[in-house]
């Protein structure tokens, strides 16, 4: 077999898997009416389209002259196509096959939009982060000024147990094994004060 000819069969299993992909992506997308709110989703979708294409073009033109066609473009191909390009394209045909096994490990992506939910879910948890701790703030600030030291208590402490709780969720496993430090101390606004001490 010439280099060319495994070329040819890399691109054409490249190709499919690519386009494949483009439809494991956009289709869920489309059913959800997300393509035009999730645009990272959509790009992602329009990328592997075009490397398809672009692939697939390599295949076609290579393939033309084996048809009866005549393409100067594919005879051309044909010579210039050495062992080191055909033999990217066996690495990247692996790489897309290899791809497809691995599906059955993320089902989510063949029953749905999900792809891109993950950051979608994170940012909804980061907004529930600010608003659970926002109010526990005010309720506490409130119970001070009303001379409920109790109340105020209360509050601060559901407060933060509800957002260590959020944010664990927010970092999962991915926790393990990660030292979790600020990479700036955190500044704590003071109100000032007047200066009640005289001056004798």
């Amino acid at each position: 077999m010439e280099s060319w000819q495994v070329g040819l069969i890399g691109n054409a299993v490249i190709m499919l898997a690519y386009l494949l992909i483009t439809l494991a992506i956009v289709v869920p997308l489309a059913r959800s009416h997300q393509l035009r709110t999730n645009p990272l989703g959509a790009a992602t979708g329009a990328i592997f389209f075009t490397c398809s294409v672009h692939h697939g073009a390599h295949a076609l033109h290579m393939l033309l002259p084996s048809l009866g066609f005549t393409d100067a473009q594919g005879l051309a191909m044909r010579e210039a196509w050495g062992w080191p390009l055909a033999t990217w394209d066996v690495v990247g045909a692996l790489v897309a096959v290899y791809y497809w096994t691995l599906r059955r490990n993320y089902s989510s992506l063949m029953h749905g939009a999900q792809l891109f939910e993950d950051l979608r879910a994170r940012e909804q948890q980061a907004l529930e982060l600010n608003d659970t701790v926002l109010q526990g703030l005010v309720v506490a600030k409130m119970a001070l000024d009303l001379n409920q030291p109790d109340r105020s208590q209360e509050a601060l402490t559901s407060s933060i147990s509800a957002a260590s709780r959020i944010i664990t969720d927010l970092l999962g496993n991915s926790q393990e094994g990660i030292e979790l430090v600020r990479s700036m101390p955190a500044e704590i606004e003071r109100e000032p004060q007047d200066d009640q001490s005289e001056v004798t």
